[in-house]
């Protein structure tokens, strides 16, 4: 610690001799634990091979390289780079807060939480360029600042060492400049994004973002994966359920800000609901139920037209659920619906012509046959039938409750009883929420999307291009799914007490719904609309989800296309990427053998991925998955469950039998008590917050290089474009659908 002391002796003597050349931000992460009192070292490198002096970031009697903070050092005349800088070196001690300097600093400011503790996470360090004034104000007329940093005061300097006098130069080609200090001078950035062990030199290549047969650290780069390995582990714990992560990493916790805020918000809708009775006695009216609204978590929309078929129609094409509707261009056997049943319901048409000119649609839920439930309650596996009429209203014309014909299985129609009509949609509604919640929601993103996260992580290095275009829309996704499973899907929990199928019911419905998902088919949204038969607008004119998830889905796909052909601009990259291989072979592998278990992911068991179109295809799949497939399924759930008549998540009453003619108090009967209707309202409010950022607004910044900043740049042009297009959609709608909006899309699924 000579170099140290004599450091300071000089610093007090001559620090405002010469100017700053460049200022060296070092940028601790934002997690758990990620700052340290060690002493942190850095080296620069530049393009001719100098090497600079040894830095240190810590400063006398201040904490630095905190959690989520910048600590800055400005380097002066002498040195000893010149420009462009290439590659850092990093390194710490494990000094911690042991010795007599590190107590003064506790007792100054407060850091007793991690006494002894060296952990540290470094997330990126940037060097940027001092200019003089006259300088300053040429950089500044090139072009807008792209990169902003703090403020940094003076700092010790130690002199330049033999090691750099004596060191050979190198000859590199000079990496292109696409950051700007807020003076208006070069940046350069090095992003390790990794936990730093003491007493180890970590080296950082210039935007740190190389395929593993390029990347100069390869070795060090096996060995880190080789860990990960041993912290992201699968865990199947459900029989024939989704790979889910064993235990949760600390890496993958909630952040402390955004904890707070969740815990919050669910202790604010609480207490937005403490003047209402909790009991379990049953709701006398439905205006008695209404009313409770108004006192607590707001009204949702559909109060007044919840019964109206018209609004029944356009749940199927902009509700929580809008990817069962499909073209019907026959009645299936099993639906016992005949020109009879329908007559005077399609206007001047028979069944056979309205069949024939595309005006039939239905909806299936045979997923949902037999499915056993909690304490063997039953649910439905309906068949709906819906008429487009001459305005183009999707108007729901039949529905069977169950799926096999017979005496005890009726076909209701508009043309029952107000309320025996009524009494039908309601249990079609409240089977489509199980298939809903196990699938569209929580099988098809949350959990379809953990094993995709560790798989990821057990195989792209985070120095892997793809892993950095992945890596910020899988913000939180570990740690919510964590969560949800303990407070929401866990017997006693939520889902079991509230859903009809609870928790026996609807791990086996998403096991139905896992071996039939196709990465070919529901992975990508026209293939999947194609499928259903209402891709064409002419077929289906209005239907919202489609009309905002295309356009959504590619942009996105322009995105990831960007920059993957830029990755694998020859095929000699792409069949040399072995992470790529290795990630492939695990995201098909079965569940059972530790594996993902996507089917029909392109590429094949021998080569992997064989062009690059298959990879663009799997990585906008994932991404859109994360933020558009989520944000469609979940945003607007206290919308349609917070009223419970509207689409009931339980309903306390076998399925009708035989037509009867239904009164409101009968209604009032199938519905959950008053405790049980609170809990769906506040859990579903809670649901329905968003938690990360406007998709494109990347809440932790992965990709550096040239290529990938241009291309970040040009998606949040394309979807701040995307929003205005959508919002002037908007206007002439028969109902908002704003829940694609790029503004209102998060990058990840953190709620």
């Amino acid at each position: 610690m000579e170099w140290l002391r004599n450091a300071l002796v000089r610093g007090a003597r001559q620090g405002d001799v010469q100017p700053a050349k460049y200022r060296v931000h070092v940028v601790t992460g934002d997690r758990r634990g990620a700052g340290t009192d060690a002493n942190v070292y850095v080296k620069l490198h530049d393009i001719q091979g100098r090497i600079s002096i040894p830095i240190t970031s810590n400063k006398v009697f201040k904490n630095d390289n905190e959690r989520g903070s910048t600590t800055t050092v400005d380097l002066k005349e002498d040195c000893g780079v010149e420009g462009p800088i290439v590659r850092v070196e990093v390194w710490r001690d494990n000094f911690a807060d042991l010795s007599v300097l590190g107590n003064i600093t506790n007792f100054l400011f407060g850091n007793r939480t991690k006494k002894g503790s060296a952990a540290w996470f470094l997330d990126r360090i940037e060097v940027e360029e001092v200019l003089d004034s006259e300088t300053q104000n040429e950089a500044q007329t090139e072009g807008e600042v792209q990169h902003v940093t703090q403020n940094g005061n003076q700092q010790i300097q130690e002199a330049q060492t033999d090691e750099t006098k004596n060191k050979t130069h190198e000859t590199q080609e000079e990496p292109e400049t696409v950051h700007r200090g807020k003076e208006g001078g070069r940046m350069w950035v090095f992003p390790l994004q990794r936990w730093v062990a003491p007493h180890k030199t970590y080296t950082i290549h210039i935007h740190d973002c190389f395929l593993p047969q390029l990347d100069p650290n390869h070795s060090v780069r096996r060995t880190d994966l080789q860990e990960k390995r041993e912290i992201y582990v699968y865990e199947q714990k459900v029989e024939g359920g989704p790979a889910q992560i064993e235990n949760l990493p600390s890496d993958e916790k909630f952040s402390e800000e955004y904890y707070w805020t969740f815990a919050k918000e669910k202790v604010n809708l609480l207490a937005q609901t403490k003047l209402i009775e909790w009991t379990t006695s049953k709701w006398t009216t439905l205006e008695n139920l209404r009313r409770v609204f108004k006192q607590s978590l707001g009204e949702p929309g559909c109060f007044g037209v919840w019964k109206e078929d018209w609004w029944f129609g356009l749940q199927r094409l902009q509700g929580v659920n809008p990817n069962v509707i499909r073209l019907c261009k026959e009645i299936p056997e099993n639906f016992d619906v005949t020109e009879e049943t329908v007559r005077d319901l399609l206007g001047d048409m028979t069944l056979a012509e309205a069949l024939e000119k595309n005006k039939i649609f239905l909806c299936d839920l045979e997923i949902t046959d037999n499915l056993a439930c909690k304490d063997d309650r039953e649910l439905a596996s309906p068949l709906a039938l819906f008429h487009l009429d001459a305005e183009d209203k999707l108007l729901p014309i039949a529905i069977q409750l169950k799926q096999k014909k017979g005496n005890d299985n009726p076909v209701y129609t508009p043309k029952d009883p107000k309320y025996t009509w009524l009494v039908a949609k309601m249990f079609y509604n409240n089977a489509e929420a199980q298939h809903h919640q196990a699938l569209t929601h929580l099988g098809y993103t949350h959990l379809l999307m953990e094993g995709v996260v560790i798989c990821t992580h057990r195989n792209l290095s985070p120095s892997h291009p793809l892993f950095k275009l992945m890596a910020p829309h899988f913000l939180f996704l570990l740690a919510i799914n964590t969560r949800g499973l303990e407070k929401l899907i866990s017997p006693g929990g939520w889902v079991d007490n509230c859903m009809t199928q609870g928790v026996k019911g609807i791990f086996e419905l998403m096991r139905r719904g896992f071996d039939r998902w196709k990465f070919d088919r529901e992975g990508q949204v026209e293939k999947e609309l194609e499928a259903r038969g209402v891709l064409d607008p002419n077929i289906l004119p209005y239907y919202p989800y489609r009309d905002d998830a295309v356009p959504l889905y590619n942009v996105i796909k322009k995105y990831v296309s960007t920059v993957v052909s830029h990755v694998y601009d020859s095929p000699e990259k792409l069949s040399g990427d072995w992470e790529l291989r290795w990630w492939r072979e695990e995201l098909v592998k079965a569940r059972d053998q530790n594996g993902v278990g996507l089917q029909n992911v392109p590429g094949n068991s021998e080569e992997g991925f064989t062009t690059v179109d298959e990879v663009i295809d799997v990585v906008t799949v994932i991404i859109s998955t994360c933020s558009l497939g989520h944000a469609a399924a979940n945003f607007q759930q206290y919308e349609q469950y917070g009223f419970v008549p509207n689409y009931p998540g339980i309903l306390l009453s076998g399925i009708p039998k035989e037509k009867k003619n239904f009164t409101e108090q009968d209604i009032m009967a199938m519905l959950p008590d008053k405790r049980m209707t609170l809990d769906i309202m506040v859990i579903t409010k809670l649901l329905s917050s968003r938690g990360t950022n406007s998709l494109g607004n990347f809440e932790m910044q992965y990709l550096y290089d040239p290529i990938g900043v241009k291309a970040a740049e040009e998606f949040q042009k394309d979807l701040k474009k995307l929003s205005l297009d959508m919002k002037k959609s908007n206007i002439d709608r028969q109902w908002k659908f704003d829940w694609l909006d790029p503004e209102i899309v998060p990058n990840s699924i953190s709620v």
